[in-house]
């Protein structure tokens, strides 16, 4: 049974009128529960995540600051969200989720968290929306519990993995991948174990004829044994950060790309939500929600 990470707290009360589309957690479950791809059994919250993992890959000091609500203003307006003890027990729950679906992945094939992909958290600090980077908590606690010895990051936001790739820079065991727009968010790219940058504009085929040239390619010369897939839909069209011009189909193709090449190999693979901030709720919600109507279709309920 497909199990998915969710918890109430994933929708954290944010001020009125601020540009994060945090109702979209919530929509997303309920969604997917409304039409019947999903039931109750298959959401599990998670716990909060244990600090042994997150000083892995992040800085006792910035790890210190995030839990006394000590973080230097000037950071958490890069971060933007307002410092609060909810925010912070969210982080700690979301990357628990992550984690925990690796134990679930490597016996089921997959699992899903409805929040996640977090690649803008740094080892020393966080911004654009994130804090803890959940996929490099859980891709450490993999490597350190000799649970893995080769991981693939497929990070398809369309803003890049700044924070994981710099994260892993000088770790062979984890392989970054990254597929972004050239002239959004962050001005200042960093560098993945490889990046392919889009133009302004860039449409389905190209976007697809990319993914689609590149991604079996890796997986052969990469050989690892574990995926995490961060599924952002900031690459629609719709989308007021994103500058690239992908339709809903052309992002449900890629998703079930991805899916279609871990079945094909027979790897594990754990997929966050990353981003997506079309003006419309609704084109966010349903871009979300096909991706984990793809992973029911593919992997089974």
């Amino acid at each position: 049974m497909l199990q998915i990470a969710f918890s109430p707290v994933y929708r954290l009360r944010l001020p009125e009128g601020h540009r994060f589309p945090m109702l979209k957690y919530e929509l997303i479950y309920e969604q997917l529960l409304y039409e019947g791809t999903c039931t109750e059994a298959n959401f599990f919250a998670p716990d909060p995540v244990d600090d042994r993992w997150v000083l892995g890959v992040h800085t006792a000091e910035y790890v210190q600051s995030l839990k006394t609500g000590t973080v230097d203003p000037k950071m958490m307006r890069r971060i933007g969200f307002p410092l609060t003890p909810e925010l912070i027990d969210r982080e700690w729950i979301i990357t628990q989720g992550t984690l925990k679906g690796t134990q679930i992945a490597r016996t089921d094939g997959v699992s899903m968290n409805i929040a996640g992909g977090t690649h803008h958290a740094f080892p020393d600090r966080g911004e654009g929306f994130c804090l803890l980077n959940d996929v490099g908590v859980a891709a450490h606690y993999l490597l350190e519990t000799g649970q893995s010895q080769k991981i693939l990051v497929i990070d398809l936001d369309v803003h890049q993995g700044n924070g994981t790739a710099v994260m892993f820079q000088h770790e062979p065991r984890v392989f970054t991948f990254s597929m972004h727009g050239k002239d959004n968010y962050p001005l200042k790219k960093e560098q993945s174990d490889l990046d392919i940058e889009f133009d302004t504009g860039t449409e389905d085929e190209r976007y697809l004829n990319t993914l689609f040239d590149t991604l079996p390619g890796l997986i052969r010369r990469v050989q690892p044994d574990f995926l995490f897939y961060v599924s952002g839909v900031d690459i629609l069209a719709s989308d007021r950060l994103g500058k690239l011009s992908v339709s809903r189909e052309g992002c449900k193709e890629r998703d079930q790309f991805v899916f279609d090449q871990a079945i094909k190999n027979s790897l594990p693979i754990v997929i966050s939500m990353g981003g997506g901030y079309s003006p419309r709720l609704t084109d966010i919600v349903e871009a979300h929600c096909n991706t984990f109507r793809l992973a029911v279709d593919l992997f089974g309920s």
